[in-house]
């Protein structure tokens, strides 16, 4: 018999690598690196760009690619999952950053790689399943539109304005444009932007994002372009482990950021793998598992100045593109990164700010896909809606509120759309009826009895508008209901079923109920409306009983002759 220490020490082992995983990396070793070298080349503009837009620097920006694309690679639940810093968490960073300070973030990143951990503990991995499409793409188009947003300052070559809004900044940032034009950091900006979507568009297998920093680079240093400033300088290695980062009595102002930054590591993490399994035919991620790799990775990755990593869908998306098989290739990223950081430091730091800032502008616009975009506003009315309130939100507010936001109104609308499907049509029991009976007989009970069949759920959304319907039920002495298509139940579709019932009694109209299912009983017992059926002898298993008992109620109330009576006058 396993005791409760044995199962959580057979979960925890169930989080960490097996055989199978090492057994993968040696099947197919040479596409494997082949991808991680392509995704590396990809990743090293994506990497310094993001470090510089959440405020900490490019290095931290490597520092994040190295060592979460390491730690994730190793323990996450997906083979092909590529992780490091991202447009999306950047977008959380930036006010952080400007609050906390960059300790601060630090602390965040370990306190939410802890609530990872708990996470995938606790299985929450499966409820990703959850999240409506809507909010998905309203969340991306939302993210896509501030990460382009926040690059404005460095495409226009002006210093970055104070402030964490991003509309704000922005705005200023034009102003300061205006007052001191700097048209060779649009200039770069701009191509860097354009080669990159022109060229994505006719070689896709061709790293342009490489191919235009590298050339930005080079324009700027052969022209002597001081317009163009470069990132500058960085530290030739990754910085030692270390544990300084805020003041203890600060721990519980950084709770709120942290629990923001573990809902977007866990949300985007999920998205980028399950995107990954959608590319390949045979490869399946296990979302508990990659909770727990991404958890580590956030541990790690604020211990050598990094910042929180999530799964990056893009270099995912080019990794699975370029032949990916196993984790070799995600971690071969991290390794030529890791050379990038102690080789080619000093080249690095003479990329100009406006050229990442184009990748990044190009990068924005690629995450907008048009044609899910246009299906889904499509589908619904309640998809559009809830992809644009999402979208709006995700840019006014911030994304942890956008998702909660988009969750709630599209749970809102769901519950809407279920409820209406309840119904309450009234059917003609006399088929139902036992025995044989005149044409005189069918309708004088006609005359006295209406039967109702509900079909669907009777719960809190739609259970008032049932109500209504069954409070204006003809003058009739007996009520059928015919309670077997009833789909679920709660309290609420319980006390309004009790309440009705009262109010026809009130009226003098006796009521019936047939096909009580089992799980109805619960409810119906729990607010005294069973007690209440049971009291008056009126529930019955099936509507021929239902209907012989309101027959026997006409009978005694004088309204009918016995049946022995009517049959002895035929």
């Amino acid at each position: 018999m396993s005791t409760p220490v044995a199962r959580g020490i057979a979960r925890v082992r169930s989080l960490l690598p097996s055989r199978a995983d090492l057994a993968a990396m040696g099947r197919d070793p040479r596409r494997d690196l082949l991808a991680g070298l392509t995704v590396a080349i990809v990743a090293l503009p994506l990497a310094l760009g993001f470090g510089v837009s959440s405020g900490l620097g490019a290095e931290a920006g490597l520092a994040t690619a190295v060592v979460a694309g390491t730690v994730a690679a190793v323990f996450g639940g997906s083979n092909l999952q590529v992780s490091g810093p991202t447009g999306a968490m950047t977008v959380v960073l930036v006010p952080i950053v400007a609050q906390y300070g960059t300790g601060g973030v630090l602390m965040v990143g370990l306190i939410a790689g802890l609530m990872l951990l708990g996470l995938a503990v606790a299985r929450a991995g499966r409820y990703m399943a959850y999240i409506p499409a809507s909010v998905v793409e309203g969340f991306t188009l939302g993210i896509a539109c501030v990460i382009g947003l926040q690059q404005v300052p460095g495409a226009l070559g002006v210093a970055k304005p104070e402030g964490d809004k991003v509309l704000v900044v922005t705005w200023h940032a034009i102003g300061e444009f205006v007052k001191s034009p700097n048209w060779t950091a649009v200039a770069l900006a701009a191509a860097v932007a354009l080669v990159m979507l022109v060229g994505a568009r006719r070689r896709p297998t061709v790293p342009f994002s490489i191919v235009a920093v590298v050339a930005a680079t080079i324009v700027a240093q052969v022209f002597h372009l001081d317009a163009a400033a470069p990132i500058g300088d960085l530290p030739s290695g990754l910085p030692a482990p270390s544990l300084d980062f805020v003041e203890p009595s600060a721990l519980g102002s950084l709770l709120a950021p942290a629990v923001a930054v573990a809902a977007l590591a866990a949300l985007e993490s999920l998205l980028s793998a399950q995107v990954a399994d959608g590319m390949t035919v045979g490869q399946k991620h296990d979302p508990d598992r990659e909770l727990f790799g991404q958890g580590l990775a956030n541990i790690a990755a604020p211990l050598f100045g990094g910042v929180p990593a999530t799964g990056a869908i893009a270099r995912t998306a080019v990794n699975v593109r370029t032949g990916a098989s196993s984790r070799l290739a995600a971690l071969t990223h991290a390794a030529v990164l890791a050379v990038i950081v102690y080789a080619a430091a000093p080249l690095v730091s003479k990329i100009p700010l406006a050229a990442l800032a184009g990748v990044l502008i190009a990068t924005a616009i690629r995450m907008v896909e048009v044609g899910s975009l246009r299906a889904m506003a499509k589908a619904t009315r309640a998809d559009a809606v809830v992809l644009v309130l999402t979208a709006v939100a995700t840019l006014a507010l911030d994304l942890v509120y956008a998702v909660i936001i988009g969750l709630i109104v599209a749970g809102a609308l769901a519950l809407r759309a279920v409820a209406r499907q309840a119904r309450m049509d009234q059917v003609d029991f006399r088929p139902d009826l036992p025995g044989e009976h005149s044409d005189e007989e069918h309708a004088l009970l006609a005359e006295h009895i209406v039967a109702y069949r509900i079909d669907g759920p009777l719960f809190f959304a739609g259970a008032h508008r049932f109500l209504l319907e069954l409070s204006e039920v003809a003058d009739v002495r007996v009520v059928i209901l015919r309670m077997s298509r009833v789909t679920t139940m709660d309290a609420t579709g319980a006390l309004v079923l009790k309440d009705a019932v009262e109010k026809l009694h009130r009226r003098g109209i006796a009521v019936m109920t047939s096909g009580i299912r089992p799980g109805q009983r619960q409810a119906l017992e729990s607010v005294g409306a069973l007690d209440l059926l049971r009291h008056e002898g009126r529930e019955y298993a099936t509507t021929p009983e239902a209907i012989a008992g309101a027959r026997e109620y006409l009978e005694h109330a004088g309204l009918l002759a016995p049946h022995h009576t009517r049959k002895a006058m035929r």
